[in-house]
């Protein structure tokens, strides 16, 4: 109807159970919101005493809980929780309210220590130390190819497994260094390589006479003297085709040699499929008197 007013009612009210959502999502917020989070890096040697600091820990807050967590690649254990230490650490480690005391450490302490601090009126702050302990590297171990083929791609790796923090490394060929752009060097202008300090990668691609020559690598982290690889010497060469042509002529005389082995068998009869048959000789049975024995017929093989 022409000029009708339409009165809309109020809207639909919000449900209990949404609006409790809505504060707990809020509360989650706040206390996110309200944690305190520093971090630090800090390196020790091997074999050292270490403490790590809990700066988490405020003085000020009332009755605060303190727990320490250890974390280790995907790894998280718990370190000090409900007022003790766990094992393996009791026997090594000494607490305080602001930090934790190794006696020593070793390679296996190296990861990140989060200390989380919750006080009385929800008060929360959190401080990581990511531990590293250093561990000078030991003898790299160079994988080098004995050849390869001019023109083709070659690899060479450099691999090192002890060293904290990772090692960097350097190639050296004819003990000369190599540098990381060959271009920059009038002795490696000729090559075309690229070299990757931090996977110990060294790719020829492509590969060229020049680079025929002894290889060892380096491996270097600033703790402890640089360790050297053994030397292995890399040949580049033409492709044989010479090789290949006579390996190829020399394959198609045995598979001829074969055939006509098989025609030759045939012809000669090697592979007939005759069989010798059996045969049954049947007999009639002869007119014997009463008092003999019959047999009515016989079978021969």
């Amino acid at each position: 109807m022409a000029g009708a007013v339409r009165r809309g009612g109020p809207g639909p009210r919000p449900r209990p159970r949404v609006l409790l959502q809505l504060l707990l999502l809020g509360a989650a917020l706040v206390s996110v919101a309200a944690a305190q989070v520093t971090s630090e890096t800090k390196e020790v040697p091997e074999n050292k005493p270490a403490d790590i600091p809990c700066s988490a820990y405020r003085s000020g807050w009332s009755n605060p809980r303190i727990e320490w967590k250890f974390q280790k690649g995907l790894s998280l254990v718990l370190f000090y929780y409900g007022g003790e230490l766990t094992e393996p650490y009791k026997n090594r480690v000494q607490f305080s309210p602001t930090t934790i005391h190794f006696s020593t450490v070793t390679r296996e302490d190296t990861g990140k220590y989060i200390c989380e601090v919750v006080g009385d009126g929800s008060q929360i702050a959190k401080s990581e130390v990511n531990l590293i302990v250093q561990v000078p590297p030991s003898k790299p171990v160079a994988h080098v190819p004995t050849s390869a083929t001019i023109g083709s791609k070659a690899v060479l790796r450099c691999t090192e497994t002890d060293g904290s923090p990772p090692p960097t490394f350097r190639w050296y060929k004819d003990s000369m260094l190599m540098p990381a752009d060959p271009k920059t060097s009038p002795t490696f202008r000729n090559s075309s390589y690229t070299l990757d300090p931090a996977t110990g990668e060294l790719i020829f691609e492509p590969l060229s006479g020049f680079d025929t020559g002894d290889y060892y690598c380096e491996a270097m982290n600033n703790v402890g003297s640089a360790q050297k690889s053994d030397v292995f010497r890399m040949e580049a060469s033409e492709v044989n085709v010479g090789g290949i042509v006579a390996a190829v002529v020399v394959l198609l005389m045995v598979l001829a040699l074969a055939a006509f082995g098989v025609w030759f068998a045939y012809r000669r009869g090697f592979f007939s499929s005759d069989t010798t048959s059996k045969k049954v000789i049947y007999s009639q049975p002869s007119h014997r008197s009463e008092g003999e024995f019959k047999q009515t017929s016989s079978f021969l093989v």
